[in-house]
């Protein structure tokens, strides 16, 4: 096991022998780290967090810190990060709550960049982008694919759909429908349109991509149709493409509403 002389490691953690530790980095009680994961110099993971196999791990980051809730009295909630992760320079991920679900949870692949914040109760799904100064409020859902650019907000128990892309320096107090790309200030978010490219590196065929652009016109830009309306008509002529049922689903399991677009500068939002 390469762990450097200066890095403190508790009795009461688990570390594979591949495991490599840097310089002044403390790993807590509680802690277990599968093979190939890098931790960097001056990283501090607390317990109890479970970090899978070759997960790169840059200086500065806090790991599996008590959760920033009132609620919270010292339970032995936990974080768990996947495999294959980049966690750059100062990045923060607190544990979950009892009342949450006692887990903040990082998928596999993710991308999470410097200076990022995900607060307790976070679930992020694979392949997940977060780029540098993002911060993710308590409860928010990341579906996989999703990207979450620089110095955006998320309100408290917004989900973003899959595929879906945040552009920078947004304050996202809805959830995000899957397949769009959105960015405002708060209470003037807005979907610009489809997220094309993403679709389309990751295989999506042009045949399912239209349906997809099919079932937006009909959910965003239809004034003549109410929200039940709207979802009626997009699953009777599109619900049998499997993605447009997710996004569908998506939209109808909203607890705060989605997003939708601006129109001569008001803001239509479900």
């Amino acid at each position: 096991m390469n762990i450097h002389p200066t890095a403190i490691v508790s009795e009461n953690a688990e570390l594979h022998e591949s495991v490599t530790v840097g310089a002044f980095s403390v790993i807590e009680d509680g802690v277990k780290i599968a093979k190939g994961t890098t931790v960097a110099t001056h990283v501090r993971i607390s317990g109890p967090t479970i970090i899978g196999e070759n997960n790169s791990i840059d200086s500065f980051a806090a790991l599996g810190g008590a959760p920033q809730d009132l609620g919270y009295k010292g339970d032995p909630t936990k974080l768990i990060i996947g495999n294959d992760n980049i966690i750059r320079e100062y990045v923060s991920i607190h544990r979950g709550t009892i009342k949450g679900g006692e887990k903040t949870v990082i998928g596999n692949n993710c991308m999470i960049m410097a200076y990022v914040h995900i607060a307790h109760d976070c679930i992020l799904g694979n392949h997940v982008i977060i780029v540098s100064s993002a911060k993710l409020s308590g409860h928010t859902e990341v579906a996989d694919r999703a990207t979450i650019s620089g110095l955006t907000a998320t309100h408290q128990f917004i989900r973003v759909g899959r595929f879906a892309f945040i552009g920078g320096l947004s304050a996202v107090s809805k959830d995000v429908p899957s397949y769009a790309m959105v960015s405002g200030e708060r209470g003037q978010m807005r979907i610009s349109g489809l997220n094309k490219v993403g679709l389309r590196r990751n295989g999506i065929s042009r045949e399912t991509i239209a349906k997809i652009e099919a079932a937006y016109r009909i959910l965003f830009h239809s004034p003549d149709l109410l929200h039940n309306e709207a979802l009626e008509k997009a699953e009777q002529e599109l619900g049998g493409c499997k993605e447009v049922a997710e996004l569908l689903d998506f939209i109808r399991n909203s607890k705060r509403g989605v997003v939708k677009r601006i129109k001569r500068s008001r803001t239509y939002e479900y």
